[in-house]
């Protein structure tokens, strides 16, 4: 019995030597294992922190490259407006200048007519041929009359003052012209003012 006993107190105390051996704080192959483990979680975060920094330096540079290239693209359109704007009021500038000088040469004949000493007579052919003058200028710039006596009343060239009857003419007609209309081609400067004719016969009719 007492041998027994001495050999399983032996055998215990094997037991507690073999468990304080085999410590996982001082087991060589736990701590291999977890070095391991250390290192490629390591690794891993650092792989992921360089693909981020790389994303971000080529985002970064594709933003600067759309920043410098959306500043050119408005700096190009301000020019363009302000060439735009600067050749169109040379234009108007110019297609002024093109009809002052024609009327250049009617001003000089009104002035020689206010410093004439001639007659009446004189004075009135005198204004009659400068209107013919300024006709000639108006059509050199496409203006031209809108015709009136005699033509239908049409109301998108025709202004009426009043109405005139008469059985002998035809109803809505022009009958006098008391200011000429004008229209450059198909475009009305200002219309006709004009009277009418009303024929009651035809009225009734």
């Amino acid at each position: 019995m007492t041998t027994r006993t001495m050999d399983d107190s032996k055998i215990s105390n094997e037991k507690i030597e073999t468990h304080q051996n085999t410590d996982p704080a001082t087991d060589p192959a736990d701590g291999v294992v977890s070095d391991a483990t250390g290192d490629s979680g390591s690794e891993g975060a650092a792989s992921s922190l360089g693909v981020l920094e790389g994303d971000y330096l080529r985002l970064k540079t594709e933003r600067d490259q759309l920043v410098d290239r959306l500043a050119r693209l408005q700096a190009e359109f301000d020019n363009s407006r302000k060439r735009e704007a600067r050749e169109r009021a040379e234009f108007r500038d110019y297609a002024v200048s093109g009809a002052v000088e024609q009327f250049l040469p009617v001003l000089d004949n009104f002035e020689l007519a206010l410093k004439s000493t001639g007659s009446a007579e004189q004075l009135r052919t005198g204004v009659e041929l400068i209107v013919k003058q300024m006709e000639e200028a108006l059509k050199n710039l496409n203006v031209q009359a809108v015709e009136t006596v005699g033509t239908a009343f049409d109301p998108r060239v025709h202004e009426a003052l009043d109405s005139v009857e008469d059985a002998a003419l035809p109803d809505q007609q022009v009958f006098s012209e008391v200011r000429r209309g004008y229209k450059i081609k198909e475009r009305l400067l200002r219309p006709a003012l004009v009277r009418v004719v009303s024929n009651p016969k035809q009225k009734e009719a």
